[in-house]
């Protein structure tokens, strides 16, 4: 049996519709990844994964194995029906804060975040490579909801952009859900740049909280299939990324780097996302921005 925490509201959006966790049946082990859009969401899909199957045996492409439950497509039905039949243990995807979805507080959440002025440049990647035929259906589904359609291709106007990101995948929104319970055992904070920073070590916390033991003859290989240009071969090997994106996953990877958005958000996109950040508490803001490792503790 799992313990669930009741959620205080719902995500909805073009992209999600957070209601579709209540029909899903959790088990006892499953792990929960949480994070805002571009924050390093991918990158633990495929740590997990090399975690779950250290001899690199994995049954399948790790975008295959960790659905992500919120998105609109495909079907819940067919969602549902086919992560059942999974006799892994299942490790699941959310863009969902903490209030949003039903918590499992006897199971396995990471959280994983990225300073958000990096997600937001990643984010405009994202958007333009897109294919518009993939956002029409999306728009489709969401309009039961009464969601506001996007335009099929971004125009590259940045100001619209930062509408959209701030409404629908705010990483402060995100942050906000999730702080107040950072001290629970059944979660686990990583930061993007720790990650960059010392993987083999963010590897070691990471297995020690989902209990997963590797062996030393195995952890070198295991640290080398998480590198960010691994994980890009891997993922366009599967090509599951070329159904909705131009360029498939060198589009959806792009450049995984810190600090492109110096220079190109200007001084009042910069002062809103000040804004934004404004609303944490001071301590969340700070670790938000450095991660951990720069600031010599933990959340």
């Amino acid at each position: 049996m799992t313990a669930l925490r009741s959620p205080e509201g719902l995500k909805i959006s073009y992209l999600e519709n957070s209601r579709r966790w209540g029909l899903i049946d959790r088990r006892s082990d499953d792990i929960v990844i949480s994070t805002p859009p571009k924050s390093g969401t991918t990158w633990m899909q495929g740590i997990v994964t090399a975690l779950l199957w250290p001899a690199d045996d994995a049954p399948d492409a790790f975008s295959a194995l960790s659905p992500w439950i919120d998105f609109r497509l495909p079907p819940i039905d067919e969602l549902r029906a086919r992560i059942d039949t999974q006799e892994h243990r299942r490790f699941l995807k959310t863009h969902t804060s903490a209030a949003g979805f039903p918590v499992d507080v006897e199971g396995k959440t990471i959280v994983v975040y990225r300073d958000g002025r990096d997600a937001l440049i990643s984010w405009s990647n994202h958007r333009a490579k897109m294919r518009p035929e993939v956002v029409e259906m999306l728009n489709a589904e969401g309009a039961a909801d009464g969601v506001e359609p996007l335009p099929p291709i971004w125009n590259g106007d940045m100001d619209q952009l930062f509408d959209e990101w701030e409404r629908d995948c705010s990483p402060t929104d995100h942050l906000a859900g999730w702080w107040p319970l950072r001290h629970e055992p059944f979660v686990l904070f990583v930061h993007y740049n720790d990650l960059s920073a010392d993987l083999d070590g963010e590897m070691r916390r990471i297995a020690e909280f989902l209990e997963l033991s590797v062996t030393d003859e195995q952890w070198p290989d295991v640290v080398r299939r998480c590198r960010i240009d691994a994980m890009r071969s891997e993922a366009a090997g599967a090509g599951l990324h070329d159904l909705g994106f131009e360029g498939g996953a060198e589009s959806f990877f792009h450049q995984g780097t810190n600090g492109r958005w110096v220079g190109v958000l200007t001084e009042a996109q910069l002062a809103r996302y000040d804004a934004m950040v404004a609303t944490l508490p001071a301590d969340a803001a700070e670790w938000l921005e450095h991660g951990s490792i720069a600031l010599g503790h933990r959340p």
